[in-house]
């Protein structure tokens, strides 16, 4: 062959095109020649690489580096296709040779660091992914790496600082993104984490990692329906896609809905190992859940060896199926090696680590051992309280400007919308005080709709106040004049009556409107409210006890929470007081002890006719997001009244904070207390 073929440099210029094939096929009947040059084979090993046929480029690179040992780009490209096929320590043995050999060039510190990261040793692939940013620091590369090498030693906050500076050097670097929002989750920065998803995903709107992974993001924030959409969106575009699949799995096997899950996950098992492994832990605890402990087993062999961070998601379901094999003994030994595990996992995703603790403290209050199971929940919440920081006097702040701009001479006086539209109704109080149960017994009546809990109001306080929950924000929506309370008005019927315009009351049962009932009380004069009562030391536990989505920073701390249930009850003493609007007062005791009077009562409130439906709310089978959904498929029953006699001695500081806030001076709570009340 001669010196100057001229079709080895058009091959080479074919590859850097990314036209692998036009290389290939110029290259190979040069490489089938008797005796063809090493160039020639690793050019044409390498397109094979790309062209996914490993087996065959390594091959040719190995022929190639035979013929000429000593070359540095042979042993660079010989070292990538080893490491493409697993032989991670060869690799990484030739990658550091070439850095003597090749002391400018970055190419060989940057694969040093991938091969180095892949045997698992993180502390030298940061080292070489560092040289590698000290030889190109203006290429994103390096970054990108050294953010990679980060992010598995778990220092977050460097790796997202470097994936940060590799999306600066490369815009479109999609992967970048999804890992600057894997990095930016892992340190507490969840919202951080949805913008850089939902950058990559404006790159390349098919990325399903990014979609995966922006709909957990939007999960663990409290937008649902939201995630819901950004999975069903991207199995639209990519049917199979794995990380979707798996993600709208667990969605449902949270929602209590393992059948529909088991169906999402039909099909063949993916081919990425990894992969492979979580959707295989999808469906084994969807058959525990349906009962299907010999299927569950089945599956449980095909996991082979898992990574670390897997492992106590392994534990926790081996203690769910020795559960539902009769093993009592073996699943608390299973719970007590998750708890270890939790513990000396450095590598686990934050979530799963909270669940664990959320997990392990659900077992222990199965089998009534509040000893074992509380601390659990501590550990959890302090976890959260890393995501979600709270400060009493910014919430007291907020509630004292909306006690003052809200006032009565405001409300009554002050401009108000026009409209006397009855359509909303809003349900409020405290979450898990009732008001998922007073929806599903309203929207069986054949006039009312439950539409959930809906995020419109807070968005239209946002909207009007400055995108804030504050003092300033409170002041500025007190001052709006009737024009403007009519615009915003017509917005918000606007779109409520888009969901079922048939219906003559629409239910919004977020409970946390009761912070916006002064902005109701302007903008929407004909709605009514219903508030919603418990025992606050049973709402304080069921709501500790329970991992929510969504910002609910005040419960982290019982002494918090204990506090935030006090400013709820002055800020609703105050609505009580001035809130032109129709308004009344459920307790859950009224439900359990007169359950026909109580229904007489609300739709009286109402202005609703007696529906017979109503009263067998439980047999309507519609999808219910909230904490109480399996509660609110049975008859109304005394199980959650007085709960918190069993974790009395561990709710003391709730207690305090309670007895501080005077909520506690109420009779009724008073007598339970005293009496030791139990139903």
């Amino acid at each position: 062959m001669a010196q100057d073929d001229p079709t080895i440099p058009k091959a080479e210029a074919s590859y850097r095109a990314g036209d692998y094939a036009a290389a290939a096929a110029l290259l190979a009947p040069l490489a089938s020649q008797a005796s063809p040059r090493a160039i020639v084979l690793r050019v044409l090993g390498l397109c094979r690489l790309r062209l996914g046929a490993p087996l065959e480029a390594l091959d040719l690179l190995a022929r190639a580096h035979a013929l000429t040992p000593d070359d540095p780009w042979s042993r660079l490209h010989y070292g990538v296709v080893l490491q493409a096929v697993g032989r991670h320590a060869e690799a990484a043995s030739l990658f550091q040779s070439c850095q003597a050999l090749l002391p400018d060039d970055p190419a060989p510190s940057l694969n040093l660091s991938s091969a180095l990261l892949s045997m698992g040793d993180v502390r030298g692939a940061i080292r070489a992914a560092r040289k590698a940013r000290l030889r190109a620091s203006a290429t994103p590369q390096p970054h990108y790496l050294l953010g990679l090498a980060y992010l598995a030693g778990d220092h977050t906050h460097r790796a997202a600082d470097c994936f940060h500076q590799a999306t600066i050097l490369a815009p479109d670097f999609v992967d970048a993104w999804i890992n600057l929002g894997v990095a930016r989750y892992k340190s507490g920065d969840i919202e951080a984490a949805k913008l850089a998803m939902r950058s990559a995903l404006h790159i390349d709107p098919d990325n399903h990692a990014a979609a995966a992974n922006l709909s957990v993001f939007l999960r663990l924030t409290g937008l649902g329906e939201a995630s819901e959409a950004v999975l069903q969106d991207a199995l639209v575009r990519h049917r199979d896609a794995p990380a979707a699949r798996i993600n709208l799995a667990a969605d449902l096997l949270r929602e209590d809905r393992a059948a529909e899950a088991l169906t999402v996950l039909e099909g063949p098992l993916p081919t990425d190992p990894l992969t492979r492994q979580h959707w295989l832990l999808q469906q084994i605890l969807a058959h525990i859940h349906l009962g299907h402990p010999m299927e569950a087993r089945a599956l449980m062999l095909l996991l082979g060896p898992l990574p670390a961070a897997l492992e106590p998601l392994l534990r926790w379901r081996q203690a769910l199926m020795s559960l539902a094999e009769g093993e009592p003994d073996q699943g608390q030994r299973h719970v007590d090696g998750l708890a270890v595990l939790l513990d000396q996992t450095p590598s686990m995703l934050p979530e799963h680590r909270i669940m664990g603790h959320y997990d392990i403290a659900k077992f222990w209050a199965t089998l009534h051992q509040p000893d074992r199971a509380f601390p659990h929940w501590i550990a959890g919440h302090r976890l959260l309280a890393g995501f979600q920081p709270f400060s009493r006097q910014d919430y007291a702040d907020f509630v004292d400007a909306t006690i003052s701009h809200f006032s009565a001479e405001r409300l009554a006086t002050g401009p108000r919308a026009a409209n006397r539209d009855q359509s909303p109704i809003f349900v409020v109080g405290m979450p898990r005080s009732g008001t998922t149960l007073i929806e599903q017994i309203l929207s069986a009546h054949h006039a009312v709709h439950g539409a959930g809990e809906r995020p419109a109001l807070k968005q239209m306080f946002h909207q009007l106040g400055g995108q804030s929950e504050n003092a300033a924000a409170v002041a500025g929506i007190a001052r709006l004049d009737r024009p403007a309370l009519d615009t915003a008005a017509t917005q918000y019927l606007r779109e409520l009556h888009a969901i079922d315009p048939a219906a003559g009351r629409i239910i919004d049962k977020m409970p946390g409107n009761f912070r916006h009932l002064g902005l109701v009380g302007l903008m929407l004069p004909g709605a009514r409210v219903i508030a919603c009562d418990r025992d606050p030391r049973d709402i304080g536990l069921s709501i500790f006890t329970y991992r929510f989505y969504g910002l609910h920073a005040y419960a982290h701390d019982l002494s918090d929470l204990g506090w935030y249930i006090g400013q709820h009850h002055r800020l609703m003493a105050h609505w009580r007081a001035v809130l032109p609007n129709p308004m009344m007062t459920v307790r859950l005791r009224d439900w359990v002890e007169d359950f026909p009077g109580t229904l007489r009562r609300v739709l009286e409130f109402l202005d609703l006719p007696y529906d017979p439906a109503c009263e067998h709310f439980h047999a309507v089978r519609r999808r219910v997001r909230t904490a109480s959904r399996t509660q609110v498929t049975e008859r109304v029953n005394a199980r959650g009244l007085g709960r918190w006699r069993e974790y009395e001695d561990h709710l003391a500081p709730l207690i305090a904070s309670l007895q501080d806030s005077g909520v506690l001076d109420n009779a009724e709570y008073r007598q339970a207390g005293q009496a030791g009340f139990r139903t």
